[in-house]
């Protein structure tokens, strides 16, 4: 049986995906009940804790808002350090720091359970289609009895490398997202206070070298219209991804101006009360006073 620990904006789709068309039963975890009363009508089985869930399962898989959270479930009282058997896998989706990531592996490793990182990329929507693509951190062994899982819930599976590789490839997509779209930013700030029609702007941009995947679903879908929902990827979650970026550099003793830039506007848009809403409400920091 698979299991499967965090059900929230990209972790209840990814479950259900598993359960409908991975052909093995699926049980899940989560502190908050509606998404477990969700998938129950996808035929995922919920259970009362990781304990439960560890004792039943052989693989498991992670998708968590964070470090703390992840050092809890893995590593806490109570955690799948303690209840899990030897030859389990366990299957880290979230988005984690690379130096907790190796600490996980060899902790691991030296109860004889295999670990590996895979951090997934793109949106909700791809979560909800399955065409993630995923970064994957672990030997090859592991690597190769993960994949055909993978591919339930993703159309790019990449292996990056030994543990940490993964973690390491995700930390540095979200740092030059962030960037894009602090660029897409400034570029509608300047657009609407030039009065060029800022939906023409991203079309031209869309035809030409500034083309991006930002600019095609951040840019269009939520920055054009003013459409910053909670329950995306959060101001508050890409801080934490960029301070990820930001200890990976410095371990490196790499000075990132650009990376130092987007986190200023980001942590200027959580200050102003926007770190729930999703991350490209940025645009609202640079703009005018009374420009939206």
């Amino acid at each position: 049986m698979i299991g499967f620990i965090g059900l929230g904006t990209m972790g209840e789709p990814m479950c259900r995906n598993l359960a409908t068309r991975g052909g093995e039963e699926v049980c899940a975890y989560d502190i908050a009940k509606a998404p477990l009363e969700r998938l129950k009508g996808h035929g995922v089985i919920a259970v009362a804790g990781i304990r439960e869930l560890a004792e039943r399962c052989s693989m498991v898989l992670l998708s968590l808002p964070g470090a703390e959270e992840l050092k809890r479930v893995c590593a806490g009282p109570g955690s799948l350090m303690l209840f899990l058997r030897s030859g389990s896998t366990v299957v880290d989706l979230s988005t984690s720091p690379v130096t907790l990531t190796r600490e996980l592996h060899e902790r691991f490793s030296a109860r004889g359970v295999h670990f590996a990182d895979a951090p997934v990329a793109r949106t909700r929507e791809a979560a909800e289609k399955g065409t993630l693509s995923v970064m994957v951190g672990a030997n090859e062994a592991t690597f190769k009895r993960i994949r055909p899982l993978l591919a339930n819930i993703a159309s790019d599976i990449t292996h990056c490398g030994p543990p940490g590789t993964g973690q390491a490839m995700k930390v540095l997509n979200n740092m030059v997202l962030f960037q894009n779209v602090l660029a897409l930013a400034e570029a509608l700030a300047v657009a609407r206070a030039s009065s060029i029609d800022p939906r023409l702007m991203l079309e031209v941009l869309s035809k030409g070298s500034a083309d991006s995947f930002a600019l095609r679903n951040h840019g269009l879908k939520a920055m054009l219209p003013n459409e910053f929902p909670e329950r995306a990827f959060s101001v508050d979650y890409a801080l934490k991804d960029l301070g990820y970026a930001l200890e990976l550099a410095a371990q490196a003793k790499l000075e990132l101006t650009g990376a130092r830039n987007a986190r200023a506007l980001l942590r200027k848009a959580a200050a102003a009360g926007h770190g729930k809403q999703y991350f490209p409400v940025v645009a609202k920091v640079i703009e005018p006073a009374g420009s939206l």
